[in-house]
Order: structure tokens, then sequence, then C-alpha cells
């Protein structure tokens, strides 16, 4: 019996690491599924996806602002509507700001982009993901946070008295390293839940990358990455495509990887107490804003 087509979602896929990824996969036949924020930046996203398209395969571009829920969920929903499986989900959508900005919904935009809407889009989309899992050989059907080594700057762990800096300081620099250990620790918590479902749950660490990603960041971040030794999209999108379909990037889960290698994990990136502890504060969050 010939197997559907296989299916990837790329979320932040209008441009840097989003966009070349999904070319690439473009280019592999895959039916692939972009996300991005800006209108205008996602139809030429969407043109130049298209490009490298191979025979047969297809390309569809949503538009969702991923620091709102609502916007997550309805992402999801749309998602839903254009195939019944996923092969491969990439949350690499996320963001730094240059201080505290709250969203309509009252929560903190790095936290809610970076960290809340993958989590609320992995939940919603996991029926799909299990469909193609039932289909596929075993550990091929994966899920990839897009995280970085800032979360090694994050070593006195998560704020759990204040995990989205609402009341207390709020040092932008310091609270994007904290989201990105978040998405580190929701690797771990995610892959123990898919022990068993031949479903695998790995994170890319990009490194600094030669993209607009910092454009809304301060001064300092901004003149921090004029100076860092980048790679550039093409190259980490290569990959992010070796842990989406790599044989050695299968099981175990919950690992890290960096430039075609496999990342050694600092200890506190590999807590599962509070692991544990950042899912069900995730859903208490979640559950309080209707999701």
């Amino acid at each position: 019996m010939t197997q559907p087509q296989r299916v990837v979602i790329v979320t932040g896929a209008s441009s840097g690491i989003g966009l070349e990824t999904a070319k690439e996969f473009a280019r592999m036949g895959w039916h692939v599924i972009g996300q991005g924020r800006n209108t205008e930046r996602c139809a030429a996203a969407e043109a130049a996806i298209r490009e490298k398209c191979k025979a047969g395969g297809k390309i569809d571009f949503l538009r969702a602002n991923l620091s709102l829920m609502k916007e997550t969920k309805r992402l999801a929903e749309q998602i839903g509507a254009l195939t019944n499986h996923i092969d491969v989900l990439i949350n690499n959508a996320g963001g730094i700001r240059d201080g505290k900005y709250l969203t309509a919904e009252g929560t903190e935009e790095t936290f809610a982009g970076n960290h809340l809407a993958p989590s609320l889009l992995t939940r919603e989309l996991m029926p799909l993901i299990e469909t193609a899992a039932a289909i596929r050989p075993p550990e091929t059907v994966r899920i990839i946070a897009v995280s970085s080594t800032a979360y090694a700057n994050a070593a006195h762990g998560l704020n759990f008295g204040d995990i989205q800096h609402l009341s207390d300081e709020f040092v932008p620099g310091a609270v994007y390293c904290e989201a990105k250990l978040a998405n580190q620790l929701f690797n771990v918590a995610l892959n123990a839940r898919l022990a068993g479902t031949g479903i695998v749950s790995q994170a890319l660490v990009p490194g600094p990358v030669y993209t607009n990603f910092f454009s809304y960041g301060n001064d300092r971040i901004k003149d921090m990455i004029k100076t860092a030794s980048a790679l550039t999209p093409a190259e980490v999108a290569d990959t992010l495509v070796w842990i989406a379909t790599g044989r050695e990037t299968g099981a175990p889960g919950g690992r890290m990887f960096y430039e075609m290698k496999e990342q050694p994990v600092l200890p506190h990136g590999t807590d599962q107490a509070a692991a544990e502890r950042l899912w069900a504060e995730t859903e208490q969050i979640l559950a309080t804003l209707g999701f």
C-alpha cells in the first residue's frame, strides 16, 4: 500500500532558519506547511519555497501571531484542515524583546511566543502526529524544539515563583535565556510522555545566526550578534533537517544537537523535576487562558 506524502510543520518559516528549512523539505518533495506572522513576509516566503518545490511536493502557508494563544489554537485548526497526519513538527518560531510587553491575553510576550505557543501547538497537533506514528517506522515521526545556547546562562533554573516575570525585575536577556531553558525542559518532559509511541522529541541549538531574529532586542543584544561568529540560516537548516530525518537522531529523545552533532546538555537542562513542574505550570496557565 502506498503511504501518504510526508508532512512537516515549520513555524517561523517566513524568514531565517525556518524559511531555509522549509525550502529543504520542499526540495525533498514533502508537504510543507509553514507559518509566519507578517502578511507580506509570508507571501514572499511562500513564493520562495515554491521555487524550490520538487515535483509532487506541496506548499501551504498560514499566518498567525504565536504570542497569542487564540491564534495558536486557530493555527492548529487550520493545519488540521490541510492534513490528517504530521510526520515532523518543528517549533522554530520565537523571539526576544527589548523590554516587558504584555499581550492582549495578559501574558508576557517573550514567554508566550517562545514557550506557551509551542506547548499549546504541540498539544493541539498531537492527534495528527500520533496518526503519522501509526503508519511510519518507529522513531521517524519527530517533534523538534529550536532552543538556544542561551539556556546555559539560566543555570539558576526557571523562576517558578513568577515564571513570566510579571511582577519581579525584568531583564530582557535573562528572560530570554529562561525561555530557551523552558524549550529544553519541555523537550525533556515531552519525550518522557512519548515513550513507547514511536514519536521522538529532540531540540536544536542553532548558536548565533545571521537573521533578523534579534531585530526586536535591545542595543546590547544587537551589538553582540554583530560581533559574534555566526552561522548562516542555510547552515543551521541543514542540521535541523538532519535532526528531523536522520537515523542517528532518533531515540533516545530529549537530546540537543548543534552543527550536525549531539550537544551535551548541562545539568539544569536535564532536570526532570523542573521539567515536570514546568509542564504542570504551563498547563495551568493555558487552562486559565481558556485553552
